[in-house]
């Protein structure tokens, strides 16, 4: 177990004449910060676009984690999005998103989680940043898109495993470049320009479809995204 650091007199990022100044954290303001960790989930919190009959339900994990189950047929699906566009891309604020999920098959079936816009086809979103993998692969891509027909750059981010968690996540730094890690580790940098960086406000948007007729499963343990103010 790593043993803290001890600021005594408190620490801070701001100025000491502000409001905060004085206030012994960092200014929790400077950054409009959403994160769920699924301890809790309200239905009314979310548009979920469904084909077939699919649940999304809190299950017994520790962490806290939200399940996500498909009915049966072929392409039946369930995507969630958080209600309310939040989160809008603008040079010289960095933004931030991290989660960490897994998927019952790894390569029969598509998924999508990142920051997108509403959507009622998510898979195929005209602006977000985000992870996708198709049906058929276990290949998950990184996407940095804008307005679908300006602009849209990609790589490939990792092999996913089935039943397997990972920890998927991008950073862009405000300036030009949506720096893509998984596991914590920078696998590679995205094209953050004015070209590809979505420039409509996103929200954060998850779900899982199936790539044959049975049932697939997205677990997904949490979620962080942050915006520089």
């Amino acid at each position: 177990m790593p043993n803290p650091t001890r600021f005594p007199v408190g620490v801070t990022n701001v100025e000491k004449t502000s409001t905060t100044g004085m206030y012994g954290l960092p200014d929790p303001t400077s950054w409009h910060t959403y994160m769920d960790d699924f301890d809790y989930y309200a239905a009314g919190d979310w548009t979920v676009t469904e084909v077939g009959t699919a649940t999304q339900a809190l299950t017994d994990a520790d962490g806290g984690v939200l399940l996500v189950t498909n009915s049966a047929a072929d392409d039946d699906s369930s995507f969630n999005q958080k209600v309310g566009e939040s989160f809008l891309m603008e040079a010289g604020k960095p933004a931030v998103f991290k989660c960490r999920f897994k998927v019952s098959d790894a390569t029969q079936s598509d998924l999508v989680i990142g920051l997108q816009i509403t959507d009622t086809t998510p898979l195929d979103a005209t602006d977000g940043i985000y992870f996708i993998k198709a049906d058929g692969s276990a290949t998950l891509t990184a996407v940095c898109r804008k307005n679908a027909t300006t602009g849209s750059t990609s790589l490939t981010a990792a092999t996913m495993v089935s039943d397997t968690y990972i920890v998927a996540g991008w950073y862009y730094d405000g300036k030009s470049e949506v720096k893509v890690f998984i596991n914590d580790t920078q696998v590679g940098t995205l094209d953050g320009s004015s070209t590809y960086l979505p420039d409509a406000e996103l929200t954060v948007s998850f779900g899982v479809q199936n790539g044959e007729a049975v049932a697939k499963t997205m677990s997904v343990d949490y979620i962080l995204t942050a915006k520089y103010r």
